[in-house]
């Protein structure tokens, strides 16, 4: 799922004008109020209609989490108001957002497609999930009785004593990585039993306690789904150029420059 985050006067408009324009299954995300009001006091309430349609509402929520738990179902997911956000960001007259700006627009009405052209370019957001349910669509799924995973994470610390790790950042050498993830699944692949492999390592800046890398393996059993995923992690860290810079509480590094 492809995310554009909107600010500045009229965003909602823009975003209306952009969801026609943009392939597949579109979502929108818009800011509320602090204290949107909800009358009721369960933690979340939801309406559902005899064709399918549904409104819902409830609390506990972070923006990384929801479009998170959009990637599965949706293609493009455009996000409004959010200044404070770590996304692409279409910015509207004079708005200071925090994410990376790819487009600045007069007023709403302005032209398109610049905007559609960068989005073409933009990295897709991949979760677990949505790597899973990938791997639950493969035509040899039926043959299938053990999806295994691994998540890699930012871990804060390795003891009590340690520094505490405050963010990690990741850069791909662009191209080769993809090409050398390609071969590793390929060849993971072709093993008795195995039947699709799917990685995925994020960019850019990962906080404390977020997702950082996935490996998904379809396979027809436990043990090969288990051997074979443990193997996916290992040659994806050995094999990939993948450059990585730790942010602590005293200091950040890059990992290559101390090894």
């Amino acid at each position: 799922m492809k995310t554009l985050n909107l600010v500045g006067p009229d965003a909602v408009d823009l975003a209306d004008r952009l969801v026609p324009r943009l392939d597949g299954r579109v979502a929108t995300v818009e800011t509320l109020p602090e204290t949107a009001a909800r009358d009721t006091d369960a933690g979340a309430a939801y309406g559902l209609s005899a064709d399918g349609s549904w409104i819902g509402a409830g609390d506990g929520q972070t923006l990384p989490a929801l479009l998170d738990s959009l990637v599965p179902d949706y293609d493009h997911a455009l996000t409004v108001g959010f200044e404070d956000a770590r996304l692409p960001t279409v910015v509207i007259g004079d708005a200071d957002p925090v994410g990376d700006v790819v487009a600045t627009l007069p007023n709403a009405e302005a032209d398109l497609d610049p905007i559609l052209d960068a989005v073409a370019d933009f990295e897709p957001r991949v979760t677990l999930e949505s790597l899973v349910e990938r791997a639950k669509a493969s035509p040899l799924a039926e043959r299938s009785g053990a999806i295994a995973t691994f998540t890699g994470r930012v871990r804060v610390k390795d003891s009590d004593d340690d520094t505490p790790t405050t963010q990690l950042e990741f850069e791909k050498y662009e191209g080769v990585a993809a090409d050398r993830m390609r071969t590793i699944r390929a060849e993971l692949e072709e093993r008795e039993g195995v039947f699709e492999v799917l990685m995925h390592h994020r960019t850019g800046v990962i906080r404390e306690g977020e997702d950082i890398v996935f490996v998904v393996v379809l396979a027809g059993h436990r043990e090969e789904a288990f051997c074979t995923v443990e193997d996916g992690i290992n040659r994806l860290k050995d094999e990939v150029p993948i450059f990585k810079k730790e942010s602590t509480t005293e200091e950040e590094f890059w990992i290559h420059e101390r090894t």
